[in-house]
């Protein structure tokens, strides 16, 4: 396979925007995926942009959940397209192919939050993460009750500041539930640990997160 041309080529797709709820991946979009590793290993490398195309928000989201940066989650989804295309040939076609992306996904995340544990959370307070295409989720708010936005700006500040201290593994069940939506059997498949352990791992975070947020339950 050309390696590097493939690179360049997911580079430019790699086009990646703001966080977006991600979505279960259908049967059809498994054997799709199946058809384009095929196509690719059969050497048409050209067929991996709907790969990119169909699950660069999904990754991103899930990194972005982990390393809590833009420019550094956009930085790790292509370094986990780019990975994923030089080690298809081990991806098993039995498997869904999005579980074995996010782990690779999942995987440098957790390398990069190793080599980097010291993170700041102002991109969040500023609102970077809380704007879709059409601007600001609060501009309503703040035109007509400028301190609901503020407590909810201090709520949300709160969270990403609470989820941060979370232990690797406790943060990565929480985002891959709460952020990509996936079920117990499909997080134990990217983490590599049993259903009851993602259940554990899931409980325990919710309860550390409730108990931190409780002066904000009303």
């Amino acid at each position: 396979m050309a390696i590097f041309s493939m690179n360049t080529t997911v580079l430019a797709l790699l086009s990646l925007g703001l966080p977006l709820l991600g979505m279960a991946e259908s049967a059809t979009q498994s054997d799709d995926d199946a058809d384009v590793v095929r196509s690719v290993l059969e050497g048409d490398p050209n067929a991996y942009r709907g790969i990119v195309e169909r699950y660069q928000n999904r990754i991103y989201n899930v990194i972005f959940g982990m390393v809590r940066n833009q420019e550094d989650a956009r930085e790790l989804a292509q370094d986990a397209f780019v990975k994923a295309y030089r080690n298809l040939h081990t991806y098993r076609l039995e498997s869904k192919f999005y579980t074995w992306l996010c782990r690779i996904a999942i995987n440098l995340s957790i390398d990069w939050l190793r080599k980097k544990r010291i993170r700041k959370t102002s991109e969040f307070e500023e609102g970077v993460a809380a704007k879709d295409s059409g601007g600001s989720l609060f501009e309503g708010h703040e035109k007509e009750n400028p301190h609901k936005n503020l407590e909810r700006k201090q709520l949300y500040s709160k969270i990403i500041s609470e989820v941060e201290k979370l232990p690797d593994d406790q943060k990565q069940a929480i985002v891959l539930r709460e952020i990509d939506g996936l079920s117990y059997r499909e997080i134990a498949e990217i983490t590599g640990v049993a259903e009851g352990t993602v259940m554990s791992r899931l409980y325990y975070a919710r309860k550390k997160l409730q108990q931190a947020l409780k002066e904000f339950r009303d």
